[in-house]
């Protein structure tokens, strides 16, 4: 079961790297935004395989808790989010508020107790590790619930604002390959909440390619009709 999630952070990882690799040819925050949200989720997926292979410890359930469940949706909206909205005080507020929901998710967890007894499940629960209605559970509801509406909105935007336009057909089929995949992760935790463990490792690894698959299709260049002058 561990070799699911590893796949998953295996493929995270090298979308970070393009991500990075883009930032750096021509810095732009959403680039950098979703690098980070890709980087969460590749560190988010490790931490479930050791946990899978070894054995839960508090520090492993934390880690894929704080940015797989809390964080991660939140960096891959605030990227959406900067990319819509191009003005300078936009990009400022966004990352302020990314900086926020960090620190507090991190203060929050640093803090919560842990219910070691449910750790010896393959995957546990936010609600049973640390219990139903505390902070640390109620994190990935103030966080990452709004954000992935956000991210959602947002892309499925972005889409519509390209429809018709055969120019842009690889992006507009791109983006909605995004938002397609960020649908399926986030779907997983319906899987996850029944208990069947390979569905929801399965819906990291489809939801992960499907998004990359959309980055690689959005990304491709955009070739503009020659224009042609009458005779």
């Amino acid at each position: 079961m561990w070799v699911v999630p590893s796949i998953a952070a295996v493929v995270a990882g090298l979308f970070a790297g393009m991500l990075l690799r883009q930032w750096i040819t021509r810095p732009r925050p959403p680039q950098l935004a979703w690098a980070i949200a890709m980087l969460m989720f590749a560190a988010a997926s490790a931490a479930a395989a050791a946990g899978v292979a070894n054995g839960w410890t508090p520090f492993e359930f934390k880690v894929y808790w704080a940015l797989g469940a809390v964080l991660n949706v939140a960096f891959l909206a605030g990227g959406e989010v900067m990319l819509l909205f191009r003005r300078s005080w936009v990009v400022w507020a966004t990352s302020l508020v990314l900086v926020f929901a960090t620190a507090y998710t991190v203060s929050v967890l640093s803090a919560a107790d842990v219910h070691q007894a449910f750790l010896s499940d393959q995957l546990p629960l936010g609600r049973d590790v640390f219990g139903a209605g505390t902070p640390a559970h109620r994190a990935a509801q103030l966080v990452a619930y709004p954000a992935y509406v956000m991210l959602l909105l947002g892309t499925l935007w972005s889409a519509w604002m390209m429809r018709g336009r055969p120019d842009l057909r690889d992006r507009f089929i791109g983006t909605l390959a995004i938002a397609i995949g960020a649908t399926i992760v986030a779907g997983g935790a319906a899987f996850a909440a029944t208990g069947l463990v390979v569905g929801f490792f399965a819906t990291l690894v489809v939801g992960i390619v499907v998004m990359f698959w959309g980055f690689l299709r959005a990304s491709r260049r955009v070739e503009r009709p020659v224009a042609t002058s009458a005779a």
